[in-house]
């Protein structure tokens, strides 16, 4: 990879940082899509020993790119997103990515059409800990700033991703016993 292709990557990719999501990491400050895709990278990379099936470097490089479509479009509440919105987001993506020079073309094409299939254990993994860690920023927020919906959402969102790990889904069982601690104390 060229110097420029490099920059111009890294700029467009710091634009998440800006990119706002949802939810708030304090009562005045949204969480960013970067604030985002930084935890779930992290997350991948701390369950490397749990999963020692899969290849948990292609894991952390799904986590770091899953969300750069949004460098495009912005974030969009899963409850607001529709179909067409997934697609458009995938295709902005994809002609991204084909701009960039060879190796890193063909390399990044393939790794988005795998997490796009949902088929490998690699893309089950990084779908599965994109949603858990939705839930646990959620967790994490004030109650002010949870939406009615987000009561029910917080506790089904992810249930079918992590279904293909017990240990997955032991974390997702666990979110859950938070959240309804969170709730309770209504904070």
């Amino acid at each position: 990879m060229e110097t420029n292709e490099l920059l111009e990557i890294l700029v467009q990719a710091g634009k998440l940082k800006q990119a706002k999501r949802h939810c708030f990491v304090e009562k005045d400050r949204q969480e960013s899509v970067a604030d985002h895709s930084y935890r779930v990278a992290l997350m991948a990379f701390l369950l490397k020993n749990n999963f020692t099936d899969v290849d948990t470097s292609k894991v952390i490089e799904m986590c770091l790119i899953h969300d750069l479509g949004e460098s495009f479009t912005g974030d969009i509440p899963t409850f607001e997103k529709k179909q067409e919105d997934g697609k458009k987001e995938s295709q902005l993506m994809v002609d991204w990515i084909s701009t960039f020079s060879e190796p890193t073309r063909s390399q990044w094409l393939a790794l988005w059409q795998e997490m796009e299939a949902q088929e490998s254990l690699e893309a089950k993994l990084y779908k599965a800990l994109d949603k858990c860690e939705a839930i646990i920023s959620h967790n994490e927020s004030d109650l002010s700033t949870w939406l009615d919906l987000e009561y029910d959402l917080q506790y089904s969102y992810g249930k079918k991703e992590v279904a293909f790990s017990d240990f997955l889904v032991q974390l997702h069982a666990a979110i859950d016993a938070w959240t309804t601690q969170k709730i309770q104390q209504g904070k």
